[in-house]
């Protein structure tokens, strides 16, 4: 009968029950638990695996750059970090208020490792993200506009709850440019949050809009309610001095951060035992 059972399970794409079941087969001291504590341990599973799945998936959707994650973040490279700003950030509590994140600095200073890690961290949330450069997100509205799928790939960035935009304003735009970043920025106002990585500093974005009057539009809705995130110092391209206690530096970062990765081994379906 348990076979047939694990084949219907994975029939009902029900396939963390289904592994789970397999393994507890294989546990002799399984039996001295009851039938609600085996059946529990069995949902669990299932509900890990699903959350699992659904953030791989998320995570693919974001194109994210870099393997990034907040406690990844290197706090020993003297940059400018604000180890407090950051520990507000992974909160999440600026992406359900819909405010945005400036990361301001320097080549070389891992602003798209910082970008890319906030957004690990909104995945890990449940929310959508994408990344994605400004040049090639212009490009691809110009593109799209050419085909008649205009409407859709503006439908498509307005509904994302964490859009990333690295290299921001590196050259100056065009009226066409002008226009569609508008559409993206306003669609997205108040209903989602937006990370702006970038070298160019804030005091030069009106110029490098080159319209006055779209700028001001573009910024408020940006920049009022951002966060921002000021880099400085030498490039950390260049050889990194020796591993020290990585682990106990990002210590506080991490007791904020929830582990949804972890995926129950055979030993946990016992811990209820206890």
């Amino acid at each position: 009968m348990i076979h047939p059972s694990i084949e219907k399970l994975r029939q009902m794409r029900l396939t963390g029950m289904a592994r789970a079941l397999e393994e507890q087969l294989g546990q002799p001291d399984i039996a001295g638990l009851s039938f609600d504590e085996r059946l529990a341990l069995l949902v669990d599973r299932e509900e890990v695996e699903r959350h699992n799945l659904a953030l791989a998936q998320r995570l693919r959707a974001a194109r994210l750059r870099q393997a990034a994650c907040p406690e990844d973040i290197d706090y020993r490279t003297p940059r400018g970090l604000d180890r407090s700003l950051m520990r507000r950030l992974a909160s999440g509590d600026w992406l359900r208020q819909h405010h945005n994140v400036l990361v301001l600095g320097a080549t070389g200073l891992g602003k798209s490792f910082i970008a890319c890690a906030l957004g690990n961290q909104a995945a890990r949330g449940g929310l959508s993200v994408r990344y994605q450069r400004l040049p090639r997100l212009l490009d691809d509205l110009a593109m799209a506009r050419a085909e008649g799928k205009y409407a859709r790939l503006l439908a498509q960035v307005s509904k994302v709850r964490l859009l990333i935009l690295d290299d921001w304003l590196m050259v100056k735009l065009t009226g066409e440019q002008r226009r569609d970043l508008l559409e993206v920025i306003d669609d997205r106002h108040q209903r989602g949050s937006t990370i702006l990585a970038t070298q160019v500093p804030v005091e030069r974005w009106h110029d490098q809009i080159a319209d006055p009057t779209y700028a001001d539009a573009i910024l408020d809705r940006l920049v009022h309610n951002a966060h921002r995130i000021e880099l400085h110092g030498r490039s950390m391209r260049g050889p990194k001095p020796p591993e020290d206690n990585k682990t106990s530096a990002n210590t506080e970062l991490t007791e904020i951060i929830p582990d949804i990765h972890a995926i129950h081994s055979p030993a946990s379906s016992t811990e209820r035992k206890t």
